[in-house]
């Protein structure tokens, strides 16, 4: 019989990549055990799926069961608080079309979901146990997971491997000191559900909205039952000198927003007001001989696009294929690994590459005027829709989009090219498809 306290693989963290690499390891007749600290349902952000997710969510065996829990998604929008203006990117225009919706889900639900397919498949799935230390011996010796559940028992595991998906957490990349902030997007949040809030109907029924404000972004997300997550992400200059509870401050850049402001007019919050900070960061290394960090314990970007759902995902079922590997060849495992962490550190710098440039007026300029000369607007499309993976039809159009920004942002320092004012009427649906 074998050792329960012995598995194949120990996982850190039931999220979406913890719970999607247990699965796909239990399905590949592996024995794992997965350690919670908290229990399932929780509240959690990150509510808007990408098209990708879906291929992953079939694999898994839950894509109707999502189904079941979600709004549907055919887009996202982008509107100026400045101008009041809307620009829509349908997923339908997106250069790979294969999948072309997604949806919105409560993260409560949808994780909850994820974690319990992952028992049904047959991982051991612990809630409320904490892990509190990792203890590595020589090389191929296995590590020692100490834990403590909810009664203050102590649990110990030795597994073969050991996968990190701690989250924000970052447990490894932590005690290891290898995680790095990006200086680059220095950003704080703040985020509440409300009920009551204006929903886009016609074509824009179920889009996700994006509405660019002074110093940050909004987040508008429909969920079930008359729900509307709203966040707002601002820069270091959006909280510098204000005062007041996180929920005074939030219901103040609401109301600072004519946008925002206009739709959640009579609306009330019907959960508490969270915040976080120092949104992106990535580990400095994130596998090694035995373990690997997956998901948001190895890196994290600001959740503009709506993409940290699905690269945890998508790392969960990377990091258990490179876990499955190195359990019968070690030296293969270490390559799937470092394939792992690199897919993901290159989908965080193409998308990084528009995050950063969210409140520069040129960028903001060219999300509200869409154009698909060389077929721009449909690549941009393709990268929000989460095709992050360097598609071969997608580097022109990325590429001539980012000239144009480079040159329209050269001529902008100069004096010499066109406002920049996010005035520029937005094209309607469609519309450049023949330019």
């Amino acid at each position: 019989m074998s050792d329960p306290n012995s598995p194949d693989v120990a996982i850190i963290g039931g999220g979406p990549a913890g719970s999607t690499a247990a699965a796909m390891l239990a399905m590949a007749g592996r024995r794992v055990t997965l350690l919670e600290k908290s229990a399932h349902p929780r509240f959690h952000i990150g509510e808007s799926l990408l098209p990708r997710n879906l291929d992953i969510l079939e694999r898994l065996g839950v894509l109707e069961e999502v189904r079941g829990i979600g709004v549907h998604k055919p887009g996202a929008e982008f509107v100026s608080d400045r101008t009041g203006r809307s620009a829509a990117f349908p997923f339908a225009k997106a250069l790979n079309r294969s999948r072309t919706h997604a949806w919105q889900v409560k993260r409560s639900e949808f994780d909850t979901l994820l974690f319990a397919n992952a028992r049904r498949r047959g991982a051991t799935m612990l809630e409320n146990t904490r892990v509190t230390d990792i203890r590595f011996g020589a090389v191929g010796e296995r590590p020692t997971v100490l834990a403590r559940d909810a009664a203050g028992a102590v649990l110990e595991l030795r597994p073969r491997y050991l996968l990190d998906a701690s989250g924000r957490d970052t447990f490894l990349a932590g005690r290891m000191r290898v995680k790095d902030s990006n200086k680059y997007n220095n950003t704080a949040a703040t985020y509440a559900h409300f009920r009551g809030v204006e929903r886009r109907g016609g074509e824009l029924d179920g889009y996700i909205s994006i509405h660019l404000a002074e110093d940050g972004w909004f987040w508008l997300i429909p969920l079930p039952g008359d729900i509307m997550s709203i966040g707002f992400v601002g820069n270091q200059s959006a909280w510098k000198g204000r005062k007041g509870s996180a929920a005074e401050l939030f219901l103040a850049r609401i109301a600072g927003s004519p946008t925002v402001a206009a739709r959640s007019r009579g609306a009330e919050i019907v959960s508490e007001v969270y915040s976080t900070g120092n949104y992106s960061y990535r580990a400095r290394q994130g596998h090694g001989d035995g373990y690997l960090m997956i998901g948001d314990a190895y890196g994290f970007v600001d959740p503009m696009f709506s993409t940290g759902v699905l690269m945890a995902m998508t790392s969960g079922e990377l990091g258990a294929a490179a876990a499955d590997a190195w359990l019968d060849d070690p030296a293969r495992g270490r390559r799937l690994a470092a394939r792992t962490n690199r897919e993901l550190a290159r989908s965080m710098e193409r998308i990084s590459w528009l995050i950063y440039r969210v409140n520069d007026p040129v960028m903001r300029s060219l999300f509200m005027a869409p154009r698909n000369t060389l077929w721009m607007r449909d690549g941009i499309i393709n990268m929000l829709a989460g095709n992050l993976y360097g598609e071969l039809r997608a580097i022109v159009p990325v590429l001539a989009f980012k000239t144009v920004y480079q040159v329209l942002s050269a001529l902008h320092r100069m004096g010499l090219g066109p406002a920049m004012p996010e005035a520029m009427p937005a094209a309607p649906l469609g519309a450049a498809a023949a330019e």
